[in-house]
């Protein structure tokens, strides 16, 4: 029978991207409440994040089981009083679990989303931004983090490449272009904040909720 840490698995880019990532978390996310962590992947953004941006809460998800486990060993590995169980979470439903079992956390005041909308189609991308309409407040924050097109054009050579095997793997992912996915943010009263350059030719991008 397996141990719980027989279930972590790895993702290399997390080791390059954690502290950029969290230099901008630290910037941008709200002081108190809950973070909703969609498409968590291994789990091992989760246990680096929650202990250093404590008091607030982090609420892994993922709807892959075999990911939610990992998410669950590594807790289990890297234990962190304001990080939750994950969620069997699948952003492009019209409803989340979370939205059903609101009273079980504190209030969600930030969403964060990693390297997802270019490995997952198109209406994963618009089911993120329309959960993210129906659940942050007044002034809560959509952080996501990638590759993206802009004005319709790669930014590196590198991420030419990385969007053809993308779409090898499937037709419907792909590097998105920037504009797009601000577009879908504005039709869910999500504005653009900010935009940070991150190493390896990606961005953060800022989203706060507003009328």
């Amino acid at each position: 029978m397996n141990t719980p840490e027989d279930a972590r698995q790895y993702a290399p880019a997390t080791q390059r991207n954690r502290e950029p990532i969290l230099e901008v978390l630290l910037q941008v996310l709200p002081k108190s409440g809950t973070i909703l962590e969609v498409a968590s992947g291994t789990g091992e953004h989760a246990v680096f994040f929650a202990p250093r941006l404590s008091p607030l809460q982090w609420l892994p998800s993922d709807q892959n089981p075999q990911l939610r486990a990992s998410i669950i060993a590594w807790a289990e590995q890297c234990p962190s009083d304001n990080l939750y169980p994950p969620l069997e979470l699948d952003a492009s439903m019209p409803v989340w679990a979370v939205e059903e079992d609101a009273s079980l956390y504190s209030p969600i005041v930030a969403i964060v989303n990693i390297n997802m909308i270019h490995i997952s189609p198109w209406s994963a991308c618009l089911g993120l931004m329309a959960g993210a309409g129906r659940i942050l407040p007044l002034g809560g924050i959509l952080y996501l983090y990638g590759p993206f097109k802009q004005n319709g054009e790669h930014t590196a050579p590198s991420n030419v490449a990385f969007d053809q095997s993308l779409k090898a793997k499937n037709p419907e992912w792909g590097v998105r272009n920037l504009e797009d996915v601000v577009a879908a943010a504005n039709a869910q009263h999500l504005k653009l904040k900010a935009t940070y350059q991150m190493p390896a030719n990606n961005l953060s991008v800022v989203f706060e909720s507003g009328d």
